[in-house]
């Protein structure tokens, strides 16, 4: 099993500076970037089905960029208006300052954890408790934002707004790959439903995460790298591991 095509499900990174294309340089292999999956919006008319007023809210949660993106495009489509008084709450700086591509960033409106974690951002929200909170979530979420507002009696509502669907291949898109890298379980369902008469073979599957992973063997395929390990903490690194170990 040599490998000189490599696939991996995530978008292209933005800076040369990725390890990925260190890897490619260094053996000699061919890196592409191609999610599996991508996130849409609900439609106006699917949102309305959940019966919720954003207006009815003083301050919103952001857990990611998606949720940002998507909030702020069904706000228009539904053609409801943003308050200036409107607050938020973001698990992290990064995503904090993302909110200036919709709003005026004012420190008195805007507040963020430390670690990327909610429950570090949890005190935050505590503190301005009198608030009515509205949470924009993804179709796939855990209860773990509703549990602890709910432990610390805070008022909130939960709301999907946007979803993960399978972004499906063109029947131009050339798929000859002597390696697959997966990060998500909704990348290995994508694979099965773009190419449902797929036949492993000798093509290798690299997976990150422990539910990924179970994904692949779930799916009957054969799992030939799992990351992280303990002497390979990120995909790159293992992909390096595995690339070098194969084109001996």
């Amino acid at each position: 099993m040599k490998i000189k095509k490599v696939l991996v499900s995530q978008p292209k990174p933005t800076t040369e500076k990725s390890p990925y294309f260190d890897i490619a340089e260094k053996y000699g292999v061919k890196i592409d970037f191609r999610p599996f999956i991508k996130v849409e919006s609900l439609s106006a008319k699917e949102f309305r089905q959940q019966k919720v007023s954003i207006l009815d809210h003083t301050a919103v949660v952001f857990t990611s960029r998606h949720a940002i993106d998507h909030f702020f495009s069904l706000c228009a489509e539904l053609r409801v208006t943003i308050p200036e008084t409107m607050k938020y709450f973001c698990t992290s700086e990064t995503i904090a300052l993302y909110i200036q591509k919709y709003v005026q960033y004012r420190k008195r409106k805007v507040f963020f954890g430390a670690t990327g974690k909610f429950a570090d951002l949890l005190p935050q929200i505590i503190k301005h408790n009198t608030e009515k909170y509205f949470i924009p979530m993804s179709d796939v979420h855990n209860d773990e934002v509703k549990d602890l507002l709910d432990k610390n009696h805070i008022l909130h509502t939960e709301a999907v707004m946007y979803r993960t669907v399978s972004n499906d291949f063109t029947p131009e898109e050339e798929f000859n790959y002597d390696m697959l890298i997966f990060f998500s379980p909704a990348g290995i369902q994508s694979l099965m439903k773009n190419f449902p008469n797929f036949e492993q073979k000798d093509i290798a599957i690299g997976s990150f995460g422990p539910t990924t992973a179970k994904a692949v063997k779930d799916a009957g395929l054969r799992l030939d790298l799992e990351a992280p390990s303990s002497v390979a903490p990120s995909m790159p690194a293992a992909l390096d591991m595995f690339i070098r170990e194969h084109n001996k």
